[in-house]
């Protein structure tokens, strides 16, 4: 798991003295970086990735990855120690696995399933996105801009990312999350969308990611203290 075996402090001046080199070059190579995206992806057997994060605060996270779609190659799970994991730790596992999928691509479609709430999501220990937060805290706003630089630039749609685990945007905040997030992460295209898993678009956004019969059982049985998921699954 991403950060588990690693307990650094998680502060301001660690984000800034590893990301600072970052501010201010969002768009000045964005062409560049796109032709080499390009040819790194070429060919028929190119399956965009989708990157799924995973925070082990969600019940029952460690069977998450065990459910998502067999039939996609392309869907890349990655579980993180919500305790200890820094904000780096996760950049850095993302990096690692779209190399390891294949060398040079980007994310084309990414979900974030964590806890939360109305307006707010809960990332890390001790930190939690809201809309305020996004706009001064600096180690958070390096790291939605340096996951935008994760994000393809060859797909000409907004590049979307899913929320899980919680309703955003069951109050005006999260759209005020939501909107502000999308900046950070400028020039990038960026939508991100949280429906409820009920709807039809909720409906549509489990399927994406998983298997539906075995996220509904997974769901069904998060908060069971009885059940052996291995011999279910």
């Amino acid at each position: 798991m991403v950060g588990s075996r690693r307990m650094r402090v998680q502060s301001g001046d660690v984000a800034v003295s590893c990301g600072g080199v970052e501010e201010g070059i969002e768009d000045v190579a964005w062409e560049e970086e796109r032709e080499e995206e390009r040819l790194a992806c070429q060919g028929d057997d190119f399956q965009p990735p989708k990157v799924m994060l995973i925070s082990s605060k969600v019940p029952k996270a460690e069977y998450v990855p065990t459910i998502i779609r067999a039939d996609d190659p392309s869907i890349i799970p990655i579980l993180y120690d919500h305790e200890h994991a820094t904000f780096d730790d996760i950049l850095e596992e993302i990096e690692k696995k779209l190399n390891a999928y294949r060398k040079g691509c980007k994310i084309w479609k990414m979900l974030i399933f964590c806890q939360g709430g109305p307006g707010h999501l809960y990332l890390l220990k001790n930190k939690v996105a809201t809309f305020a937060k996004v706009e001064k805290e600096e180690d958070m706003i390096l790291f939605w801009r340096r996951l935008s630089r994760l994000m393809t630039r060859l797909d000409p749609e907004p590049t979307v990312v899913h929320v899980m685990g919680c309703y955003v945007l069951g109050n005006p905040n999260g759209e005020k999350l939501f909107k502000n997030l999308k900046n950070l992460m400028k020039p990038q295209s960026i939508t991100f969308e949280s429906p409820l898993e009920l709807s039809a678009q909720g409906k549509e956004m489990i399927e994406t990611y998983f298997d539906f019969r075995l996220y509904r059982l997974w769901k069904a049985r998060q908060h069971s203290k009885l059940l052996d998921y291995d011999d279910i699954l």
